[in-house]
């Protein structure tokens, strides 16, 4: 029998347990938790896992799923046990019970909106983000016999495709898009099966456009895409030629990026078996770091705002941030150290992290009040140093 508690996820049990209807094959809903409007024009700041966590465990508990993930930490909640009905769709007086028609039917909600901005840099799309914990939320769930198929199309945009006949005769992976009866349109995009972070589904493809995708991203700070400019289009543009992929370069590399380099861009996205849109020619963080091995354009930290958030967030209310977006920054760098867990890095600068952050402070050969969890310039700047991020007054 598998387990119906998922190993190593944080429980956070509604209670309020139903059974589902076993007449019906197994399936999974895969969501995104949409929680703010963002473009490419006007990215928002991502809505951290906890808060997700506290709204589907407090007021947001009629509309709970199974799993809440957060694809950036690899953090996974769990509010029902996988043979529960959970509550994240709707089930319109007398249809089929979209919540209950499977031999289990487990609801996922990604801790995702489209061009959030996570440490700096834009995610347009689920895929773009590292995925992380995926690999083991996908084991889980076929363990429990869903199949690895999308009877509805594999979802790569934000349209509706729904067929009551499929939903209730066949099993597999359905987006929010393809419950009969539901009006929702996400997830946009979700991972493939058997691959880790944004290697897509393949997945039927319409005609390609003969026309490069002319649209920018944001990776980081910096653009990259059709009208980009500056030393980074230049890097990716030296980079695609020396790992061969400069074929349809006239002249160049050079710091205006092109309809050539967004070609040349298409073919090392294909090598790498994205498809589709996956493969339309314009950077997402994983690809790109794969080519460069790593992402230009620096992240800051200020050393007066750090200070504050040491002082102000102890003693305020649990979870409470200040200046959060630096404090993850350096939470980040704590436990890539290994003297944080990985769960505080929530942008919290609390007791954990006052104490990581001390932790650090005596590797830098601080003690006593040296060593008090408050950075200092020296050893903020050591951090950074190692870690990548920058530190201003």
């Amino acid at each position: 029998m598998p387990d119906a508690w998922m190993p190593g996820a944080e429980i956070h049990d509604l209670g309020d347990h139903a059974p589902t209807d076993q007449q019906y094959p197994p399936k999974a809903i895969a969501h995104i938790t949409w929680d703010r409007n963002a473009t490419a024009d006007n990215p928002q700041d991502w809505c951290s896992f906890e808060d997700l966590v506290n709204y589907f465990t407090t007021s947001g508990a009629g509309a709970a799923p199974h799993l809440i993930w957060d694809p950036f930490s690899g953090r996974i909640a769990q509010l029902f046990p996988a043979d529960s009905r959970s509550k994240s769709v709707v089930d319109q007086p007398g249809g089929t019970r979209t919540n209950r028609a499977g031999q289990v039917v487990i609801q996922i909600e990604a801790v995702f909106f489209p061009y959030c901005r996570y440490q700096g840099t834009v995610y347009p799309r689920l895929i773009d983000t590292p995925c992380a914990g995926w690999d083991r939320l996908h084991a889980w769930i076929a363990s429990w016999g869903v199949p690895d198929v999308w009877p509805m199309g594999h979802p790569v945009d934000f349209t509706s495709h729904r067929d009551e006949q499929v939903w209730e005769t066949q099993g597999g992976w359905y987006a929010h898009a393809h419950v009969p009866e539901n009006d929702h349109t996400d997830p946009g995009s979700w991972p493939g099966f058997g691959t880790i972070g944004s290697d897509p589904q393949p997945a039927p493809a319409p005609a390609p456009d003969p026309t490069p995708a002319r649209y920018q991203s944001t990776i980081n700070g910096l653009q990259y895409g059709y009208g980009a400019h500056g030393d980074q289009v230049t890097a990716v543009g030296q980079a695609l030629v020396a790992h061969g992929f400069g074929s349809h370069y006239q002249q160049g590399p050079g710091p205006d990026w092109s309809d050539a380099d967004t070609e040349n861009y298409a073919d090392y996205q294909r090598s790498l078996g994205y498809s589709g849109q996956d493969a339309d020619g314009v950077p997402g963080p994983a690809s790109l770091q794969q080519l460069l091995g790593y992402l230009p354009g620096g992240r800051t930290v200020s050393l007066a705002h750090l200070i504050a958030a040491a002082q102000t967030d102890p003693p305020a209310e649990q979870g409470h941030t200040t200046y959060g977006p630096e404090v993850q920054i350096v939470e980040q760098a704590l436990a890539d150290e290994g003297v944080l867990d990985q769960q505080w890095v929530d942008g919290s600068y609390g007791s954990k992290t006052m104490t990581a952050y001390s932790g650090w402070q005596q590797r830098c050969g601080y003690s006593g009040a040296d060593a008090d969890g408050i950075p200092g310039r020296d050893s903020l700047q050591r951090l950074g140093a190692a870690h990548g991020f920058t530190v201003t007054d």
